[in-house]
């Protein structure tokens, strides 16, 4: 079947005018419900011993974060393609709403099989807001102002990050474990009369298309099982257990079939041109690596101060903040660096060449080394990672026709989500094997726990699980070297080709 030919498409596609006041208006707006998602991943954490002892079912308890997961990831794409076709702001609203809806169920759920089915609800719903925020402000935006706006999102998910344990053990202790769900309420209408308001001033990039409903079922389907592989492999069970390679067959054969139907579908969930560009391909695999690294530091690193140094729950948290505020630093840095040079890639070529020696610094050294040496190299990683996300980010919503960039935004994000899932399995596949603990209480995106593990077990797997980790860093800097450095589109300037 023959794609719709570039001229199909206007020759200039226009980036609204809007004064100061509705750009603030329309941030404030998706960034609330991009906060929703990004602290509903943190919050939980310290949250769930309570939670498993007042619904009296511990054994299951990892199933609350793993839910939650599953579907986020699995509908992150969808969103892209839906906002496509029918609108970001209609997209947005529909995953706000969701997404509170599975909030009160959560907050009012009588037991934990009622828990675990609602925490799924609400990934339906978070799924989409992150991705959506990053998407309507490339609507809002042309390529060469939006990379600077890249930092506010970044210090969402910094807040998240640091204010979510926080909260979630405080409501835990002192109130309900509840109330960090209920509080998702009153941000959640918030964020949808906020935004819902303000986005009607964005123009509609939308064409009248068709949404795959058989590609969404079997990408939807793929990406679930091998999240449960994921998920079950090494935890529950060896990674050579019957059931955990069934599963992982399953998953690679409704790949397959996915991919044949993105070849033969007439209007794919995944365009051919989005599949074929260069750019995109490269930048969402610099990504993928990139952020699934990090996610498997900030999730390990602890691990590392608690069972390996010794330190407490709450110092822990606070020796892990060089690493995520220095992100966000570094995030700042690479897009307002993006906005002024014309190489724009020399800067985060310079920050993970940081990044890579600093990791490979602590697995030569950090079972010698002092903690505020470790904490300060974590910054350095921090830093140098930061500098790559919004530079990866902006360069595929450049490198797409306006009504791609729902898509290929959605895209990205779900290949930096699955990145994230199978590098902290790895993680935890390496501490299995140097230390051959029979189980890792692991949770994907969120943090995992080291049962079984002495000090000095983990002390000399650590060593590996940086390596392991400079090796992440690595291939995400192959794939930044290998992106195409395009210029950066002003107002009213053509969009690129269809494909690279």
């Amino acid at each position: 079947m023959a794609r719709p030919a570039a001229s199909d498409a206007p020759a200039v596609q226009q980036h609204p005018v809007l004064s100061t006041g509705d750009i603030r208006s329309i941030l404030i707006g998706i960034l609330l419900a991009m906060l929703l998602g990004a602290l509903d991943q943190t919050i939980i954490a310290t949250a769930l011993p309570t939670m498993g002892r007042e619904l009296g079912d511990v054994d299951d308890m990892p199933w609350v974060v793993t839910a939650y997961l599953l579907a986020a990831t699995a509908v992150t794409p969808l969103y892209g393609k839906f906002s496509d076709i029918h609108g970001r702001r209609v997209a947005l609203l529909i995953a706000i709403v969701t997404f509170v809806a599975g909030s009160v169920a959560c907050a009012l759920a009588p037991s934990m099989l009622v828990l675990i089915l609602a925490r799924g609800l609400q990934g339906l719903g978070g799924g989409g807001l992150i991705s959506l925020g990053q998407t309507i402000i490339a609507d809002m935006l042309p390529p060469r102002e939006r990379a600077r706006y890249q930092v506010w999102i970044a210090s969402v998910f910094m807040s998240s990050s640091l204010a979510g344990p926080v909260l979630g053990g405080f409501f835990a202790e002192h109130l309900h474990w509840s109330m960090i769900f209920w509080i998702n309420l009153p941000l959640g209408i918030a964020a949808y009369l906020i935004a819902g308001r303000a986005l009607k001033r964005l123009p509609r990039n939308d064409r009248p298309h068709r949404l795959d409903l058989t590609g969404a079922v079997l990408m939807a389907g793929a990406t679930v099982t091998v999240m449960l592989g994921l998920s079950w492999g090494g935890v529950r069970m060896p990674w050579s257990a019957p059931p955990v390679l069934g599963i992982f067959a399953a998953s690679a054969a409704l790949w397959l079939l996915f991919a044949v139907r993105v070849a033969m579908a007439e209007e794919p969930l995944i365009p051919v041109a989005i599949l074929k560009n260069g750019v995109v391909l490269t930048g969402t695999a610099a990504a993928c690596f990139g952020m699934g690294t990090f996610i498997g530091l900030s999730i390990y690193l602890p691990i590392y101060f608690e069972v390996g140094l010794g330190l407490s729950s709450s110092a822990s948290g606070l020796a892990v903040l060089p690493l995520m505020i220095c992100t966000v630093v570094g995030a700042t840095i690479g897009g307002r660096a993006m906005s002024a040079l014309k190489h724009y890639k020399r800067v985060p070529i310079a920050g993970m060449t940081v990044a890579v020696a600093a990791t490979v610094s602590l697995a030569l050294g950090a079972a010698t080394m002092p903690l505020w040496m470790v904490c300060a190299i974590s910054g350095l990683i921090g830093a140098g990672l930061g500098t790559l996300l919004p530079v990866t980010t902006v360069a595929i919503q450049n490198a797409v026709e306006m009504h791609h960039i729902g898509t290929a935004t959605g895209v990205m994000n779900f290949f930096r989500q699955l990145g994230g899932a199978l590098i902290v399995a790895a993680f935890g596949a390496v501490v299995l094997a140097d230390t051959g603990a029979g189980a890792l209480a692991g949770r994907h995106g969120e943090g995992a726990g080291a049962a079984g593990l002495s000090s000095g077990e983990l002390m000399a797997a650590f060593p590996h699980v940086f390596a392991a980790a400079a090796a992440g860093f690595v291939l995400a800097f192959a794939f930044l070297l290998a992106m195409a450095e395009r210029p950066l589109r002003g107002r009213g300037e053509a969009p690129p080709p269809l494909a690279d």
